[in-house]
């Protein structure tokens, strides 16, 4: 796969309607916009963005509402799905297209998938890294969440009260960093016990946390630059996401059990812990995603499939756009 160099890669903001999104690009053709996730940013797509743009296309990679250049609005309502969906309409007219795929992993995954459902005018397909869809609609998710922990609390609970997880992270953003994104790696293994997603009654996430070296996918300057982003803006942004899903739920109710019907892809790693509590959600995948054209689990992969395994990802993206109808 041919592919241009970093060197190529221009970044810029443009307007949204919480003020900016900053975007890095690279490339010319059809637009293919990429969405992070939690806790990252446009730097997540770093290998991605060269490939794309050496087989043909306008890759453009934003730092999501509330993440490294863009703007961070205070208050958490600000971070519901739906102004997240505005914030890549945005982005897609100001690039001056009129149509875009869109490409998410974990957050990021979550949000195309409803830019796909609410926006297909604009969303032509859409390309879900780690996290399935799952349709709007069913229980109130905090009451979900609150009783999947037993004991113990499951980690989007943990996240929901403002300067809590703030109190963890921020005295330490690289060590924290370093320890989650080796928890959710491949290097990790599926966890015996309750892992980093459960927290024990006064403890911290990072508790749970393995030690020692960063994985393999993951180098000292890589940290760098995704620490470096956290400390200079803090973490209330990125965690006000997980602090709106009743918002969502809300917000949503018109498209309970609405399927995503454009040509989709889903790609994870086969050792993402995720997949195990979302099993139903990827078995739903002939009703929910009736457009599924590609389907591909990653052996030896875990949670950060696009950086863990780069290459693999970039041709399989590649394959799938090239075979989506002009």
């Amino acid at each position: 796969m041919p592919q241009t160099s970093a060197a190529d890669r221009t970044h810029r903001l443009v307007p949204s309607p919480a003020g900016r999104v900053h975007l890095a690009e690279q490339g010319d053709g059809p637009l293919v916009l990429l969405l992070h996730g939690f806790p990252e940013s446009w730097y997540a797509w770093r290998h991605q963005l060269p490939a794309l743009a050496g087989a043909g296309y306008r890759a453009v990679a934003v730092d999501l509402r509330g993440y490294g250049r863009s703007s961070r609005p205070a208050a958490a309502a600000d971070y519901r799905m739906l102004a997240l969906v505005e914030d890549a309409v945005a982005v897609v007219e100001a690039l001056g297209e009129e149509s875009a795929v869109v490409v998410g992993h974990d957050w990021g995954a979550s949000i195309a998938a409803v830019c796909a459902l609410v926006r297909p005018d604009v969303f032509r397909a859409v390309g879900l890294l780690s996290v399935p869809y799952t349709p709007p609609g069913g229980p109130r998710p905090s009451d979900v969440f609150a009783g999947m922990g037993g004991d113990e609390e499951f980690y989007v609970s943990y996240f929901q009260e403002p300067g809590r997880a703030e109190a963890e992270i921020e005295p330490d953003v690289r060590g924290w960093l370093a320890g989650f994104y080796t928890a959710l790696s491949a290097s990790a293994g599926r966890p015996d016990g309750p892992g980093p997603y459960f927290v024990a009654r006064g403890g911290r996430m990072r508790d749970r946390f393995p030690q020692g070296r960063l994985p393999e996918w993951l180098g000292e300057a890589d940290l760098d630059v995704f620490a470096g982003e956290f400390e200079r803006t803090g973490m209330t942004g990125a965690l006000n996401r997980y602090r709106s899903m009743d918002r969502d739920w809300e917000d949503l109710t018109g498209f309970a059990g609405a399927p995503v019907t454009q040509p989709s892809l889903f790609l994870a790693g086969r050792l993402d812990a995720s997949l195990a509590w979302l099993a139903d959600a990827v078995e739903a995948f002939p009703v929910t995603l009736p457009g599924l054209t590609a389907h591909h689990l990653l052996d030896d992969c875990g949670h950060f499939v696009q950086q863990e395994r780069p290459d693999e990802t970039s041709r399989l993206l590649v394959e799938w756009l090239a075979g989506l109808p002009d």
